[in-house]
């Protein structure tokens, strides 16, 4: 898969392309709530190598088209969040965007979040701009500054904080998800406590895969129970995950519905994702690693 770069057909008309990895949450404890309604949080975040593309070319007005065997029915209006970067970075400007979606739609793992921060790169690229503070990136969601960037780190507050971590062993993931969605601020609403207690002040230095997944086993995802009494698949799916030989430990992204396996080497990860899209052929499921960020 193309990470990023520009490239023209002939002088004077060029485009830039963008990759846009799918946001992990390893780690998502609830820590409160603030004032005006954000929940805070403490989360350890990597990026897998699978995500959607955005690619930018000139152009005198702003547009936006949508293709991927996932973007059937994701709007292009204002709403959408490459657009909405589009309008943050330079208001007025022109560019004819692409998304190729690959990514299930709000399923937990920041797919636009991350489609909006590789908007910004592309963009910054076409237009020969410097990249902005990833903090000015809040206003188009808590997510984006952390996916400008994609690299393996710690996310708190309402995930505008971000902390580097020490670096993580070698690890393979299976992303699954069964297609049924799942409703973030439902499952805010159900949850029983959110001042839950956050991470280990220092984290860990782990020597391996199965190492990891121990340490992960003693943290949380706060908003996995909620989504499970919701969305019975959510159990399905960490069951599914659960039951593939050599996964070492399950657990559900973000709010879902995807979940993850994490497994130490790639071909058992890829063999368990074979096995499962087999057993479950209308679910989404993909093989990853851990994108190393720009």
């Amino acid at each position: 898969m193309t990470f990023a770069g520009c490239f023209s057909d002939h002088p004077g008309l060029d485009a830039c392309l963008g990759f846009a990895p799918a946001k992990i949450n390893l780690t998502l404890h609830v820590t409160g709530q603030r004032v005006d309604g954000y929940h805070l949080l403490d989360s350890l975040v990597v990026f897998a190598d699978v995500g959607d593309q955005v690619t930018a070319g000139v152009g005198d007005a702003l547009t936006l088209a949508v293709a991927g065997p996932q973007g059937a029915g994701l709007p292009v209006g204002d709403n959408n969040l490459v657009l909405a970067a589009a309008r943050l970075l330079a208001p007025g400007r022109g560019a004819t965007l692409q998304l190729e979606k690959n990514l299930p739609v709000a399923s937990g793992i920041g797919g636009g979040s991350s489609d909006a921060a590789a908007a910004v790169r592309v963009l910054c690229d076409l237009w020969h701009q410097p990249l902005p503070e990833p903090q000015s990136l809040v206003a188009l969601g808590a997510d984006v500054p952390v996916c400008l960037s994609a690299q393996t780190v710690r996310m708190s507050g309402i995930g505008e904080v971000l902390t580097q971590v020490p670096i993580l062993p070698e690890f393979f993931m299976v992303l699954a998800n069964p297609g049924v969605p799942v409703s973030t601020a439902a499952i805010f609403r159900t949850l029983p406590q959110k001042a839950n207690p956050a991470m280990p002040q220092s984290l860990p230095v782990l020597p391996n895969a199965v190492a990891l997944a121990e340490w992960l086993a003693q943290m949380r995802n706060d908003l996995e129970q909620p989504a499970r009494a919701l969305a019975p698949a959510v159990t399905a799916t960490l069951s599914a995950l659960a039951a593939q030989p050599g996964c070492l430990f399950a657990r559900m992204s973000g709010s879902g519905a995807t979940c993850f396996g994490i497994f130490a080497t790639a071909p058992v990860a890829r063999a368990a994702a074979i096995a499962l899209q087999k057993s479950e052929p209308q679910w989404w499921v993909a093989p990853a690693g851990v994108f190393a960020g720009f």
